[in-house]
């Protein structure tokens, strides 16, 4: 049998950042707008930029940060998305929402990934609010997701490798579950091998340097500098890769 290692899904949000990731030997692609805000829906021309990625590419699917309580109108706005992610030949797309109690809202997800028909589908980790993550999970299943982003319901992946494991072999391969937050090269080893995921998705993110320009003060002023801002990083991906490397598996 052929030896694999675990798959690496890196999250981007600019040009730079799609081209420092693929640079460094991201496996599969999360675009995304925002990822200071955690990830909001791609724009047309990055998505444009993103056709011509040699890894699979699928698009973030939110209008708007907060919580994933979705209107009407916000669902409207999230199935005209998805058709431009199809139109732009991208490989899925990202999404979740929720009821008010953090469960899975079942009727708009599933409205929302019959609308995805032909593209690949994650749940992302809206996943994680769920109050029992086991019945969240069998409902991706009969939804028809690809695969859940989770960390197990805690702030990081290896805080909540336990859960991740349970899920893992609940899933019993019917549907893939993905470790993220807070995945690095210092803990992808220890996080793979607590939960014996096969895929994992990290940010690879760095602040950016220091702005030079003359007008870099009064930019900080007006607020166009945000001190959360950060950058897909080419090291710290091709550092992660490597690690993965060393967890090659029959």
């Amino acid at each position: 049998m052929m030896k694999k290692r675990p798959l690496l899904e890196v999250c981007v949000d600019s040009p730079a950042g799609l081209a420092a990731a693929l640079a460094g030997g991201a496996d599969r692609i999360e675009l995304c707008s925002a990822l200071a805000l955690s990830g909001l829906t791609p724009s047309p021309g990055l998505m444009a930029l993103a056709t011509q990625a040699p890894a699979p590419v699928y698009a973030m699917i939110r209008p708007r940060p907060g919580d994933f309580v979705y209107a009407a109108r916000e669902l409207d706005a999230m199935r005209r998305d998805i058709d431009a992610v199809r139109a732009a030949g991208l490989a899925g797309v990202v999404f979740g929402a929720t009821t008010r109690t953090g469960a899975p809202d079942e009727a708009a997800l599933a409205m929302l990934i019959g609308h995805a028909a032909g593209l690949g589908a994650t749940l992302h980790r809206a996943f994680d609010l769920a109050p029992d993550l086991e019945a969240a999970l069998e409902m991706a299943v009969g939804l028809g997701f690809e695969r859940v982003l989770t960390s197990g319901g805690e702030v990081t992946a290896l805080a909540g490798a336990a859960g991740i494991a349970k899920l893992v072999s609940q899933a019993a391969e019917r549907i893939g579950v993905m470790a993220g937050a807070g995945v690095s090269a210092a803990t992808v080893a220890e996080v793979i091998r607590l939960t014996g995921v096969a895929e994992v998705h990290a940010s690879c993110s760095a602040p950016p340097p220091p702005a030079a320009a003359p007008w870099a003060g009064k930019a900080a002023k007006l607020g166009f500098l945000d001190a959360r801002l950060k950058e897909t990083d080419r090291a710290s991906v091709a550092d992660l890769i490597q690690q993965l490397q060393y967890l090659i598996t029959e």
